[in-house]
C-alpha cells in the first residue's frame, strides 16, 4: 500500500501538530514499519489544481504572505516555506486519491484540510486537499462520483463551502456530541445510510482529536479502542461497497494528557487498518 509523505510536509517554520506530526509519524514508520506500507513523495499541487477549490487572491496570499491577514487566516505565522509545505501535503491527498483508484487503498500523512474555505484558511487548515482531490479526479474523469467521509472532532465547514450543492460529491461528516458513547454508532449510521450508492472513490478524513485525552476536541468515552473500531468500520464498509478509499490523518493534538508518542500511535491505527484491507483487496 502506497502512503505519501515528503519532508516538505513539515517545512514550515511554524511549529504545531499540523505542521510537525507527519514527520513524527514518518519516524515511527521507519523504526517500526507497518507491514505492506511503502512511502513515496507526492507531486506538488499545481496552480490549476489549487484553483479548482480556492480563489486566486487567497492562493497568492499564501504564496507571498500578503495581505498578512489572509495569509495567516489558517492560524499560523506565515513564512516563505508555508506555500511549499501545503502544496506538498495537499498534493499527497490528490496522489493518494489517484493511487486508490488504481490500487483500492492508499493514503497520505497529510492533515490540516477541512476548515480551509474557497477564499481563506481556518482552524489550522490552509488548502482543502479533500475538496481539491475530489474535484481533480472528477475533472480528469477518473471517477464520476466521490464521497468524503469526515470523522474528525470538528465539522468540515471549509469542505462544505467549496463543494456546495454538487451532486457528484457527497460529504458525510460526523462529530462527537456530548456523549462519546454515541460516536461510534453515529459513524455506523452515517456510513450505512450510503449503502448501495455508487462512488468511484471515498476520501476518508481520519481525525484522532475525538480521543478523550485530546485537549482540542476530545470527548469523554472515546478511547483508543473506540477509534480502532471506527477505523475497522470505515475500511470494512468501503471494502464491502467496493469503493476505493484514500485516507488522510486530520486532527489530533498532543498535550499533557495525550503525549506525542500516544498521538502517533493513534494515527498509526488508520495506517495499519488501511494496510490490512489493502491486503484483502489484492
Amino acid at each position: 500500500m502506497i502512503v505519501y509523505y515528503s519532508p516538505d510536509y513539515v517545512a514550515s517554520t511554524h511549529a504545531f501538530d499540523t505542521t510537525r506530526k507527519a514527520g513524527d509519524i514518518m519516524k515511527s514508520l521507519i523504526t517500526d514499519p507497518v507491514p505492506g506500507v511503502r512511502i513515496q513523495p507526492p507531486p506538488l499541487l499545481t496552480r490549476h489544481q489549487l484553483e479548482l477549490a480556492h480563489t486566486a487572491k487567497y492562493i497568492d496570499a499564501v504564496r507571498t504572505g500578503e495581505p498578512e491577514s489572509l495569509a495567516e487566516s489558517n492560524g499560523f505565522i506565515w513564512d516563505p516555506k508555508l506555500y511549499q509545505m501545503v502544496r506538498a501535503s495537499n498534493g499527497g491527498v490528490v496522489a493518494a486519491a489517484e493511487q486508490a483508484i488504481k490500487d483500492r487503498v492508499s493514503g497520505t500523512l497529510s492533515s490540516g484540510l477541512h476548515h480551509a474555505c474557497r477564499d481563506s484558511g481556518g482552524g489550522f487548515c490552509t488548502f482543502n486537499g479533500l475538496a481539491i482531490a475530489a474535484l481533480d479526479v472528477i475533472q480528469r474523469k477518473l471517477v464520476d462520483r466521490v464521497v468524503i467521509i469526515d470523522f474528525d472532532a470538528h465539522y468540515g465547514d471549509g469542505t462544505e463551502d467549496i463543494i456546495g450543492k454538487r451532486s457528484d460529491i457527497r460529504l458525510v461528516d460526523v462529530t462527537p456530541g456530548m456523549d462519546g458513547k454515541k460516536f461510534l454508532p453515529e459513524c455506523a449510521t452515517a456510513l450505512y445510510s450510503l449503502e448501495g450508492e455508487k462512488f468511484g472513490l471515498a476520501i476518508y478524513n481520519a481525525g484522532m482529536d475525538p480521543h478523550e485525552d485530546c485537549d482540542i476536541g476530545g470527548c469523554s468515552g472515546i478511547t483508543k479502542d473506540v477509534l480502532a473500531l471506527r477505523e475497522r468500520l470505515v475500511f470494512e464498509f468501503c471494502h464491502q461497497q467496493k469503493w476505493p478509499v484514500a485516507f488522510t490523518l486530520a486532527g489530533g493534538y498532543h498535550g499533557e494528557r495525550l503525549p506525542e508518542e500516544e498521538l502517533v500511535e493513534l494515527h498509526r491505527l488508520t495506517i495499519s487498518t488501511a494496510a490490512r484491507f489493502w491486503e484483502l483487496g489484492r
